[in-house]
């Protein structure tokens, strides 16, 4: 499975690109909304999506990923815990939101049912 992975915190982003290789995923990594344009529309079956980017908010990439002609699952993983925060993420297009800091475990548990639905789909 093809990952994009869009996250500004570069220790972060490395740990969790090794740990995505490991379980066996392609991980290409971006570091701003402008990178992970750039990246599209790619044929990822998941975007690994931070709200807090550089260079805005990463609900914005949202539209640009459901107008594809095979949207990818989008799984936000920020910082922004408030319960209005996960509404509005879920509300905007993401299948699944996970808080940080987060166990690596859980995220790849998932990934796998974003998977699973996608192959039902």
């Amino acid at each position: 499975m093809r990952i994009l992975l869009v996250e500004d915190d570069r220790a972060l982003s490395l740990a969790l690109r090794d740990f995505l290789v490991k379980e066996a995923y392609a991980v290409d990594w971006a570091e701003r909304l402008g990178t992970a344009r750039a990246f599209l529309p790619g044929d990822y079956a998941c975007v690994v999506l931070d709200l807090g980017l550089p260079d805005g908010d990463g609900l914005s990439l949202l539209p640009a990923l459901r107008k594809l002609a095979a949207p990818p699952s989008v799984l936000i993983l920020t910082a922004r815990d408030r319960l209005t925060d996960r509404i509005r993420g879920l509300d905007a297009g993401a299948d699944d939101y996970l808080v940080k800091p987060f166990d690596l475990t859980e995220l790849a548990a998932r990934l796998r049912a974003l998977a699973r639905r996608r192959i039902g789909q």
